[in-house]
């Protein structure tokens, strides 16, 4: 592109980066040729609901002889999306200018609206979660504390043979019955918090605890007692209790969009003695759910029929989830300190809103994490533009582009657009939510990361196949290098890393259930165990990590480069993608930096051997 009008990225451009608070005024700047002879430019803002709103700019002043500069403030008085565009008026007509997803703008041309996010100038995220170290255990498979287990509801199968994978082959009616157990508990989770601790981890995330019918607990049973296989609500407190002395806190998934037809509420095969709305339309869950020809045919999640919708808007729903007495303040005040809330995007406004007044109530700084796996600055659904950002409902989300990016970075090796994939975030979403990012790069719902860099793909493949294709020897050594390269980043990008249990240990498998197995206790990658020591020291060693901003230095030929600037320091990290060494040579400003994480520091280069990457720190 020769001639850049705009640049929403650049500060001589637009005067704060990225989204602003309500009634935060901003100055937009564009340039033009001196040959087009404007006589007028246009700033063209639309709120999501609104229409185009035509605000004339002020000339400003020459830039040599050949271009001039045209300005206006402008300050948007209501928590929006807001989208917007230029246009001009020459002696041959009025143009236009917009960008291509860029955020260049592009004289004459381009197709999109730049965005501008604004937000409630209340809103605020918890500081405890920035610059922390988030670990994510699946309870049952992630240690077994030895502890008898008591009144084990009936259909359950308990295994010991904790190597070897779980039961995913369809019974003779072709259903997947998820009810073989590994006994992971509560328990044996407190008692590896030391190890955490090792790590760095600061906040532990925990898959569903809620009595279920299913080991992964998805379909909850009861919001009110902790499943009988993990332990008791004393367990739980103490785990918390026992956690935070240690400095690390406890986050619970929130599963609010649907419950189990084997439930309390649901009571299809008459397991409670409640009355449950399966039951009777007396039922004081009856509201709750969408029957379609009762009581048979009702709405279920992605249409699988153990997991019956639920009407999210439900007064009756609102106020048990909810109210005074509600579960979310519950879990909070036994000693958990958030919530990270499953398909957030299948949540309604109206729930949302609630939520977050009885979370913030309960604990103003407890946690409000959302699953969403796209932008969820500009997500639509439900039929409109979703608003999580505005201060009323989430803090932030899992943040699966940033994911995307480091996992097509690293298993192709093709660097080049890497930085617009984070700057688009850093860019659409309020700062304080992007601080408290969950940058995952591999969970519950996808692959092992291992197998993510290393494998074949699975995709059109079989649970068959899978279970039976694991990492050759040669694969799993280079996993292992690009995994180094991949938690480097992960580590240092905006937002906090979470680790999902046993990556650090070297696990690998494909999907569900191959991404679940138990933790390799004794049998750990030590090598990888020590890489991902490292990286926490080197994480709550630098406090640009909790708050700092982002700049690309340089992504090309396998190499890249990026700075995270804060107040008291920054750092420079540099990763090399490719088969061979490289010397990368110092802007001038970091030739006395120490490297805190890596080797290769040369005078003004740093030296970095094949698939290697160096961190460097300078105070400011």
């Amino acid at each position: 592109m020769d001639y850049i009008p705009y640049n929403s990225r650049n500060g001589i451009h637009k005067s704060k980066y990225g989204a602003v608070k309500e009634g935060e005024n901003l100055v937009f700047k564009v340039v033009l040729p001196r040959n087009l002879q404007c006589s007028a430019v246009y700033l063209v803002i639309k709120s999501d609901s609104g229409d185009y709103v035509y605000h004339s700019m002020n000339w400003l002043s020459m830039q040599g002889e050949n271009e001039e500069w045209w300005a206006l403030g402008y300050t948007a008085a209501e928590a929006d999306i807001y989208f917007y565009h230029f246009e001009y008026d020459t002696p041959w007509g009025r143009y236009i200018i917009k960008h291509n997803g860029d955020c260049l703008g592009i004289l004459n041309s381009g197709t999109n609206d730049w965005q501008l996010t604004v937000y409630s100038k209340d809103f605020s995220t918890p500081d405890w979660f920035k610059g922390g170290i988030l670990y994510q255990i699946f309870p049952d498979r992630f240690n077994f504390s030895g502890a008898v287990k008591k009144d084990i509801p009936a259909g359950r199968i308990l295994r010991n043979d904790r190597e070897n994978e779980p039961y995913w082959k369809p019974t003779a009616e072709g259903k997947v019955l998820n009810n073989d157990y590994f006994q992971g508990d509560l328990k044996g989770i407190e008692k590896k918090l030391s190890y955490l601790k090792s790590l760095g981890v600061t906040c532990i995330y925990l898959n569903p605890i809620f009595e279920a019918q299913s080991n992964h607990r998805y379909d909850t049973a009861n919001y009110e007692k902790i499943d009988p296989l993990l332990g008791t609500e004393k367990d739980f407190s103490s785990l918390c209790k026992s956690a935070d002395k240690l400095g690390i806190s406890v986050i619970l998934d929130g599963v609010f969009s649907h419950t189990g037809d084997d439930s309390i509420y649901f009571n299809k095969y008459g397991r409670y003695d409640s009355v449950g709305a399966y039951q009777s339309k007396e039922s004081p869950y009856y509201k709750w759910y969408k029957f379609i020809d009762y009581p048979e045919n009702y709405h279920s999640w992605w249409g699988i029929s153990i997991l019956p919708e639920v009407i999210e808007e439900a007064p009756e729903f609102i106020e048990y989830i909810t109210g005074k007495n509600g579960i979310a303040r519950k879990w909070l005040s036994l000693g958990a300190r958030g919530w990270r809330l499953d398909v957030a995007d299948e949540l309604p406004d109206t729930f949302l809103d609630e939520l977050r007044k009885s979370v913030k109530d309960e604990n103003k700084d407890a946690l409000i994490l959302g699953e969403v796996w796209e932008d969820a600055s500009n997500k639509f659904s439900y039929g409109q533009r979703r608003r999580y950002f505005g201060g009323k409902q989430l803090d932030s989300v899992m943040n699966y582009p940033f994911a995307e990016a480091i996992i097509s970075f690293i298993r192709s090796g093709i660097v080049e657009g890497f930085s617009d994939k984070i700057l688009t975030i850093t860019e659409n979403y309020p700062k304080c939510c992007v601080d408290v990012l969950m940058n995952h790069i591999g969970t519950h719902d996808t692959m092992r990361i291992l197998t993510q860099l290393a494998g074949e793909s699975c995709e059109y493949r079989d649970r068959s196949w899978q279970s039976s294709h694991h990492l050759t020897q040669k694969q799993y050594e280079k996993g292992v290098k690009l995994l180094k390269l991949a938690s480097v980043i992960q580590f240092t990008l905006p937002g906090v890393p979470c680790i999902y249990y046993g990556d650090e240990a070297g696990m690998e498998g494909y999907k569900d259930p191959f991404n679940r197995f138990c933790y390799p206790w004794g049998k750990e990658n030590e090598e990888l165990i020590a890489h991902y020591t490292v990286l926490g020291a080197m994480r709550h060693g630098c406090d640009c990590l909790k708050e700092g901003d982002y700049y690309t230095l340089s992504e090309m030929l396998g190499c890249l480069a990026f700075i995270r600037k804060g107040k008291k320091d920054s750092i420079l990290v540099i990763v090399n993608r490719n088969e061979h060494e490289i010397d990368y040579y110092l802007p001038d400003e970091w030739h006395n930096s120490v490297a805190v994480f890596g080797a290769g520091m040369q005078g003004n280069k740093a030296h970095l051997n094949a698939l290697d990457a160096i961190v460097l720190k300078k105070e400011n």
